[in-house]
């Protein structure tokens, strides 16, 4: 009885922010509008709309491009700046400046540069390209997005990978350099084994951020135009406090809740399967 003192505040956390708030949400999830048991019903309605199957493939797309985007960015950033050099120090605080900016600040800031007259198409007309409509386009608004995301993301992915790579043992490249391996060959047999770990966490947690999207949709474009940007988590918002259908959001909060389940296990089976090796 000792250690419960000093676990009970933890556990008093654990029961008011996480166990009650999720059993609500099943409970809701099987009520009808006035409070009454209907089963599965809303989650029949759900998947039988044509409004969800076109969020959720929105949604799927959206994670789709941003995640090995960012990961990809971040893992060239974090091999640049891994070293402690003058040059570079300097660089990688710009980088990691944007995980400062508040997600709402930076869809204020990038919806002033997407405008007909912002910043972007400034920078395209010094390139001779066209302006492009950005968030008012069926066809960009969402690659718009996943660029204002990887601008905030990328930085802060960055910096978890650098810790990995300061984590390889350095006398494994200098004994590579003796057998003859180039940086390729080390990058290759050295580098991306070892930073697998720490690459299935960032992918993993990457997903699970990507899918909780919910400020630069909400003020930038609210899932517009023609639902292109429509994303589950700014549906969940909209059915319960647009259409005051609470019971209708808590299943498709759920829904993404069991999908949020799925990565977690996914990546303990990649951390299991990394030990094994």
């Amino acid at each position: 009885m000792a250690p419960l003192p000093f676990l009970a505040p933890a556990l008093f956390a654990l029961l008011a922010f996480r166990l009650l708030p999720a059993g609500w949400l099943v409970q809701q999830s099987l009520s009808g509008p006035q409070g009454e048991f209907a089963g599965l019903d809303n989650f029949e309605f759900l998947f039988t709309a044509p409004s969800f199957a076109n969020t959720l493939q929105a949604t799927l797309t959206f994670v789709a491009v941003t995640v090995p985007l960012q990961t990809a960015i971040a893992f060239g950033l974090a091999l640049l700046f891994a070293e402690n050099s003058r040059i570079f120090s300097p660089l990688r605080v710009l980088v990691f400046l944007p995980v400062f900016v508040p997600s709402s600040v930076a869809a204020i800031l990038w919806g002033a540069a997407y405008r007909p007259q912002g910043l972007a198409n400034a920078l395209l007309g010094s390139l001779g390209v066209s302006a492009q409509p950005f968030l008012s386009s069926p066809s960009q608004a969402l690659m718009s997005i996943t660029v204002m995301a990887s601008w905030i993301g990328c930085g802060y992915w960055m910096m978890f990978l650098i810790g990995g790579l300061k984590d390889i043992p350095r006398d494994l490249y200098e004994a590579a350099a003796i057998d003859g391996a180039g940086k390729l060959s080390s990058l290759w047999h050295i580098t991306i084994p070892l930073m697998r770990r720490p690459l299935a966490f960032v992918i993993v947690a990457d997903t699970v951020a990507a899918f909780l999207l919910f400020a630069p949709i909400a003020i930038l474009t609210r899932g517009g135009p023609g639902g292109s940007t429509q994303l589950v988590m700014f549906d969940v918002y909209q059915q319960a406090y647009f259409f005051n259908d609470v019971s209708l959001a808590a299943a498709e909060g759920l829904t993404l809740m069991v999908i949020m389940m799925v990565i977690v296990l996914i990546q303990f089976r990649l951390l299991s399967r990394e030990k094994q090796l």
